[in-house]
């Protein structure tokens, strides 16, 4: 079973593109959030 595309552009005319591509999964933000150092925070 072939994975679906998971980013799409559509062609509006004169070189103008829409491009769409999948959200971020809520597990992955946090982990980022996690790791990653926030501006401005104490260490």
């Amino acid at each position: 079973m072939a994975e679906k595309q998971i980013y799409n552009a559509e062609n509006l005319g004169s070189g103008t593109f829409v491009i769409t591509k999948p959200k971020r999964k809520k597990a992955k933000t946090r982990q980022s959030r996690l790791k990653n150092l926030t501006r401005g925070s104490r260490k």
